[in-house]
């Protein structure tokens, strides 16, 4: 079942690269060596195999970092610390979803996106960033916006609920290379950013509708380090 799931994933990614010159017809010719290194448990004999295993593991790795749960799920003492916006974060909420979508490049378009729609509201690490205390207190700003109060962390879910006196967060907390990422469903990221920005129906917010329209089953918002 895995291996039928993992080639969904790489034969959509490499559909999505098809067709757009050299480069990306090379990318496609990698992907293609990644999925033989994975259906055949990166056979043995020979150091090219062994290489092709290797770059499979990579690759998994990132696709992987693009769905929430397993590996990416922090301990409450792993949030703990002050933790500055890097870039936009986006993940699907199950390895089958990303599998439809086609896998870890349409996560790295959707950041991109989200990355033209944060500048445009001046998201940047100076004024976007979380402190989580070990006494369940938090204090954040989120382009400027401050907030402050107690917050609650499920594991199991991953869900971190940040209550404030005017304003309640719900979010999704993950590990990924930098640090965490605190990742909302759509309707929340588009209440918190309307919040934020004051205006319900801006070219911003529009992007970031429309994100959530085409892939069902998609968490977005921060990654910190």
């Amino acid at each position: 079942m895995k291996k039928k799931l993992l080639f969904c994933s790489f034969a959509a990614a490499s559909l999505l690269l098809a067709g757009c010159g050299t480069q990306s017809g090379n990318l496609a010719q990698v992907g293609t060596q990644i999925l033989t290194g994975v259906l055949t448990g990166g056979a043995t004999g020979t150091s090219t195999a062994g290489t092709t295993a290797q770059t499979a593991g990579g690759a998994l790795g990132n696709i992987l970092a693009s769905v929430l749960g397993g590996s990416s799920k922090p301990t409450q003492k792993q949030l703990i610390g002050t933790w500055k916006y890097v870039q936009p974060g986006c993940a699907f909420t199950s390895d089958n979803l990303l599998a439809q979508a086609g896998g870890e490049v349409v996560a790295a378009e959707i950041k991109q996106k989200l990355q033209s729609a944060y500048q445009t509201m001046n998201v940047k690490s100076s004024n976007t960033q979380v402190t989580f205390n070990e006494n369940n207190t938090f204090s954040a700003s989120f382009a400027g916006m401050g907030i402050s109060g107690n917050y609650t962390y499920d594991e199991a879910s991953q869900k971190v609920t940040m209550k404030g006196t005017l304003l309640t967060l719900t979010c999704y907390a993950k590990r990924n290379a930098t640090g965490i990422a605190l990742l909302f469903e759509s309707s929340k990221l588009l209440t918190l950013l309307q919040t934020v920005s004051a205006l319900s129906g801006n070219a911003t917010l529009q992007t970031v509708g429309d994100i959530s329209k085409s892939y069902d089953g998609l968490r977005l918002g921060f990654d910190f380090q």
